[in-house]
């Protein structure tokens, strides 16, 4: 059997544990054990086709596109607003070894000359705002230890403090077809957008300090958004934008073979 043979068994037997998953949780309501890992099987499987940073190879383009399907299916469908994270029980925090991942030549600063920064927040809104760091200080922080997934498969524990997406939301007050919120940076204006669940997810937060300090500008300064519902990649730093969307826009990497959802 070739070796392209074999990878569309892998996205066909992904495609099929979906369709009996899906049976199943429509007449019971929940996922069994055995759905849980034959599904983490097919979707690893279907990950690895993909490969992160590719498009991957031209005859694969409608089997990739069903291998991500499959793969937000099954993360949405693990997806809990009731479940928190705690951090790795144990593990020491990251400190200086937290990810500084950005894709300008040198660390982004904000050019203060230029005027002082701001948060634009806007879109599928009624009430938009432009917050400056007192008034994004000013809602109620939220500290929480948790963790911080790479798509390389290593995790790293950090404190991180911010202003919380559930309150920015209630503030803004997102309209009915606010399905999604796109993060966008001063970063060469990278950015990523998610599904409205994820970002008002209890533990979805705009960071401005990490271990009770402000944020360096190598860690996302002034401020950054984070979950530990996402992967890395999808928790843009140097951020200038948050907008509420209709439809989901993408992102950076997601624009060049990512997974858009991302979830964890």
């Amino acid at each position: 059997m070739s070796s392209q043979e074999k990878q569309l068994r892998i996205v066909k037997r992904a495609d099929a544990a979906m369709e009996r998953a899906a049976e199943r949780l429509r007449a019971t309501g929940q996922l069994e054990r055995r759905d849980f890992w034959r599904l983490g099987a097919v979707t690893l499987g279907s990950a690895l086709l993909a490969a992160c940073n590719s498009e991957g190879p031209k005859w694969a383009d409608r089997w990739l596109k069903l291998a991500e399907k499959n793969n937000e299916k099954v993360e949405r469908w693990l997806f809990s607003h009731t479940s928190m994270n705690m951090g790795s029980p144990g593990a020491y925090l990251a400190g200086d070894k937290f990810p500084s991942y950005f894709i300008s030549t040198t660390v982004p600063v904000w050019d203060y000359t230029k005027g002082p920064w701001f948060l634009e927040i806007g879109g599928a809104v009624k009430n938009p705002v432009k917050m400056d760091m007192t008034a994004l200080t000013n809602i109620r922080p939220q500290r929480q230890r948790v963790d911080h997934f790479c798509v390389e498969g290593w995790t790293a524990v950090e404190i991180l403090t911010g202003a919380a997406m559930t309150e920015i939301a209630r503030i803004v007050q997102p309209t009915s077809d606010a399905h999604y919120v796109d993060f966008v940076s001063f970063d060469k204006d990278y950015h990523e957008s998610w599904d409205i669940e994820s970002a008002l997810h209890p533990q979805t937060i705009i960071a401005y300090a990490k271990e009770d300090a402000l944020l360096p500008p190598a860690y996302g300064a002034p401020a950054r958004v984070h979950s530990p519902v996402k992967l890395g990649y999808k928790n843009t730093k140097y951020l200038t934008h948050i907008t509420f969307l209709p439809v989901r826009n993408g992102g950076y990497w997601s624009d060049i073979g990512y997974e858009w959802y991302g979830g964890t």
